[in-house]
């Protein structure tokens, strides 16, 4: 099989997490019998340097024509925000192209392996069995895209925010995620505010309407605050969540971090026109660029999460997903997810990508 990937590797860490990550994709084109061809462009500060511009057409066009995105990640040093290379490089470039492309929703999968549990901020007892969740964040509504204002009112300052959601809006992504479900433990768990929002309100009729019509799939709700909370009090409850823009983006933090280290997070973002793109969910993490010691597991997750939804590789997805696990069963850590617990091999970044390979 011939797929055409674009490849923006971005800023920082980017590019050499990147570059093992196409080394992963081209074992598994060896091994498999396909062929990936990749067409890089520029995105974030590398683009800027190039373009004076964080998303410049020429990157979107690549986009345009490729079967998937394959993204690294952009940003530049907190010191030199001012500077124009870097102010709002975020928002200009990766928030940007989900605009461009209407990537409405974002899948985020956290596996915690149990040889590394001691990295987990959470009590041992509650990671024995390892954990995998998946949350499932809409990305196109909520307060992110509505009304902002910051003024003065009755001689005080005043700050005023909205947000709003449509059926149509929930129902999509609400369909996607049952449909996951299906191909994992057929349990959802719908997080809102219902009890205050009117938002969240229809959220819940939404979904609840969406499970009437998958009734395969055993679906409950949950408010946030208590989502939040159990998290942290019992997480091997959780299989696939399900929620909201704002309340997405904070759970999905949450979940990350009882893994021990971002850098190993992956994350989809699908659109209606069936283009999807895939990146790590940590930052550009400049500090440590170029030193051999960046995490590529996120990045190399995220190729597998591509081959698995833009391409049905499922057998592909899951040998890199094993080799991973292999590599890590082996001993052999990046230094971020070292414990110093018991015989651990600590490996820089391509020679721990050098381990994964061997194992496919």
């Amino acid at each position: 099989m011939n797929k055409k990937i674009a490849i923006l590797a971005g800023d920082g860490i980017g590019p050499e997490v990147m570059a093992q990550a196409i080394r992963v994709l081209d074992a598994v084109a060896a091994k498999f019998e396909h062929k990936f061809d990749y067409v890089e462009a520029l995105v974030g500060g590398a683009a800027y340097d190039h373009y004076q511009n964080h998303l410049p057409q020429e990157t979107i066009d690549v986009c345009k024509g490729a079967d998937a995105v394959l993204f690294g990640s952009v940003g530049g040093p907190v010191e030199l925000q001012h500077e124009a290379k870097w102010a709002n490089c975020e928002a200009k470039s990766i928030l940007a192209l989900r605009k461009a492309f209407n990537f409405n929703i974002n899948l985020r999968k956290m596996t915690l392996y149990p040889e590394i549990a001691a990295l987990s901020p959470l009590r041992p007892d509650l990671l024995k069995d390892g954990l995998d969740i998946v949350v499932f964040r809409e990305l196109v509504g909520d307060v992110y895209f509505g009304e902002h204002t910051l003024d003065e009112k009755n001689g005080e300052r005043h700050a005023f925010d909205s947000g709003e959601y449509t059926e149509s809006q929930i129902r999509s992504i609400a369909e996607y995620a049952f449909n996951v479900a299906r191909t994992r433990k057929n349990r959802i768990i719908s997080v809102d505010k219902a009890n205050v929002m009117a938002m969240s309100k229809l959220w819940r009729q939404v979904v609840g309407e969406v499970a009437k019509q998958n009734p395969d799939v055993a679906c409950s709700d949950m408010l946030v605050d208590n989502c939040a909370m159990q998290l942290v009090k019992n997480p091997a409850q959780f299989d696939i969540i399900l929620t909201s823009n704002l309340f997405g983006d904070i759970i999905s933090d949450e979940v990350s971090v009882l893994s021990g280290s971002v850098g190993m997070m992956p994350s989809a973002s699908f659109s209606p026109s069936g283009l999807a793109l895939y990146e790590p969910a940590g930052g550009s993490a400049p500090d440590i660029a170029n030193k051999n010691i960046a995490n590529p597991i996120a990045q190399i997750l995220s190729a597998s999460l591509m081959l698995a939804y833009s391409f049905n590789m499922l057998t592909e997805a899951n040998a890199i997903d094993e080799a991973i696990k292999a590599t890590i069963v082996a001993g052999f850590r990046t230094g971020d997810i070292a414990t110093k617990l018991g015989n651990e091999t600590v490996v820089g970044t391509k020679e721990f990508t050098d381990q994964v390979i061997a194992r496919l």
